[in-house]
């Protein structure tokens, strides 16, 4: 028996052994925690505020290419599109970028403010800021009906604030998660300042657009641009005899105004057909009535940049053209084969491709003449027509040209002498505040510069003083008053302007905004005062018979 426990006990024993090896064999060996591949943690990052204040301070936010201070809108829209929602706010416009969940706000061409909503940005709460960057330069605060937040603004260095908006703490909720965060930088506005540097005298004489006398720089002239500081020149063609002299005027005008805050507008009317003032052997075009007649899109376009060639080989960077009257009448003396068309349709398309055309080549285009000279029976150079016509029937006709060319761009739109009495029994649309201000500006939405057609017409000038006319035409909303003839109508013109200003009959302000779209009009078309060199005549009208050989029998 003793033999056999003992036994027993041994078998026992070595069975527990080996149960306990076999265990032992099976348990996995312990290993180091496996690092996570970098593409997966490339998916799956964690924000930081450490990584939110480090974009900051180059003017980002996260995942948004775009600089504050430095992205231009139209560098965002080429990659982003339009914006599916947009807010004016004084000179501050915001777009809502839903697919990207960004708001961006501009100032003109420039963002200033970019804003992300993102979902990994609003993981962040209140403690998590504050323990990584301690408290905020400032302390705001923001509520209405829907809202009640704080904004912690951190200036990150001198040019940008990083500021984290989220709900105002409570006693429920007192570690908020964050709502949105803006990253920010003042624009310096380089205008404004200007304008706060220029005098009265130097604000009223950029209003003014001049005649010129002569075919050489006469002395009148120059004192309108010394004396006077006139923002802009127009000539005819008896200022352009030949292409030299033409050419040796309009590089005086531009060495006259050298030393001067800004550069001249050179104007003239090259329209094409029966209105050209270019001299030389330069191949006209056909007028717009054929152009109509022909009714392609992409010839107005060419035609549009011919004339814009044409015009800068010269010197000049702005054209009193397109019309965008529509023929209505067929006895109207003053527009008929002016038009493009009796059709508003045709007139809008063709209008605005010719408009484009000349854009193109830096030269300004002027849509005229608003509110529509197509159904007139009187030539205004002689006397002032009157139109019976509601806003009502403007709306159904002449007005479809000028809506259609602003909402695509339109800078300049020029203002026609004629007396609208269903609209302003008082005075011609030129100098009617219900027809600039109430129609042009409020109703259709202009913010381009606005400029009347020239006031030494009969028009006009049968029935007003210059210096009455001109301060009645800026108390209307005009930007510029054209005065093509006579030193002392343009100088009148000052002098009654300056002295409404003075006597607050037209506040410095609305100068002072007037001036601001002359400026801004100058600047995108990027005008200086550098001479241009002889004209190549033979190359202009090689490219004029190209375009009209490809769209004319």
């Amino acid at each position: 028996m003793a033999k056999i426990g003992w036994g027993l006990i041994l078998i026992v024993i070595l069975g527990i052994l080996l149960f306990a090896a076999m265990m032992v064999m099976q348990k996995p060996e312990k290993s180091e925690p496996q690092p996570v591949p970098q593409e997966e943690q490339a998916e799956n990052p964690k924000l930081t505020v450490q990584d939110i204040m480090h974009l900051a301070e180059i003017g980002k936010v996260p995942d948004v290419p775009f600089v504050a201070g430095e992205a231009k809108k139209q560098d965002i829209q080429q990659q982003w599109g339009e914006a599916q929602n947009v807010a004016e706010l004084d000179n501050e416009k915001y777009e809502d970028y839903t697919k990207q969940d960004v708001t961006i706000g501009y100032q003109g061409e420039l963002a200033f403010d970019i804003r992300s909503f993102k979902a990994d940005i609003q993981n962040i709460h209140l403690e998590d800021i504050k323990n990584n960057m301690g408290e905020p330069t400032e302390t705001r605060y923001y509520q209405d009906e829907a809202t009640d937040q704080v904004i912690l603004v951190y200036q990150v260095n001198p040019t940008y604030q990083l500021k984290w908006i989220l709900p105002k703490p409570t006693e429920a909720e007192a570690n908020p998660s964050v709502h949105h965060i803006s990253v920010y930088t003042k624009i310096k506005d380089e205008v404004a300042e200007a304008i706060n540097q220029m005098t009265l005298e130097e604000k009223i004489g950029q209003m003014m657009f001049a005649g010129v006398a002569g075919t050489t720089l006469q002395q009148e002239t120059a004192s309108l641009i010394h004396d006077f500081k006139v923002g802009g020149m127009i000539l005819y063609g008896n200022n352009l005899e030949t292409t030299t002299q033409s050419v040796n005027l309009v590089n005086d005008l531009m060495k006259a105004n050298a030393d001067k805050r800004l550069p001249l507008f050179i104007g003239t009317d090259q329209e094409g057909g029966n209105v050209v003032r270019l001299p030389g052997a330069l191949k006209n075009f056909p007028t717009n009535q054929k152009i109509g007649a022909i009714n392609e899109a992409q010839f107005s376009y060419e035609i549009g940049s011919l004339l814009g060639e044409q015009l800068k080989a010269f010197g000049f960077n702005l054209d009193f053209a397109p019309v965008l009257d529509v023929n209505s009448n067929p006895k109207n003396p003053v527009i008929g084969d002016r038009s493009f068309s009796n059709n508003p349709q045709v007139v809008s398309e063709l209008g605005i491709q010719t408009m484009k055309g000349l854009a193109s080549q830096q030269v300004i285009p002027v849509i005229k003449h608003f509110p529509g000279h197509g159904d007139t029976s009187v030539d205004s150079h002689l006397a002032l027509p009157k139109v019976e016509k509601s806003l009502k029937d403007l709306n159904e006709t002449e007005l479809i040209p000028f809506k259609a060319a602003i909402e695509s761009g339109a800078d300049v739109v020029m203002v026609a002498h004629i007396l609208l009495p269903k609209i302003d029994q008082n005075y011609p649309s030129s100098m009617s505040k219900e027809v600039i201000t109430g129609i042009l500006r409020e109703q259709i939405g202009f913010d381009g510069v606005v400029m009347t057609d020239d006031m030494t017409m009969g028009a006009i000038a049968n029935h007003y003083d210059m210096g009455q006319a001109a301060v009645a035409a800026v108390k209307a909303g005009n930007d510029i008053v054209l005065m093509a003839h006579g030193f002392s109508n343009v100088t009148s013109a000052i002098e009654a302007i300056k002295v409404a200003v003075n006597n607050g009959e037209i506040s410095e302000a609305q100068i002072n905004e007037s001036v601001r779209r002359i400026i801004h009009l100058k600047q995108k078309y990027q005008l200086v005062n550098t001479p241009v060199p002889a004209v190549d005549i033979n190359k202009l009208n090689a490219d004029v018979e190209r375009v009209l050989n490809a769209y004319m029998d």
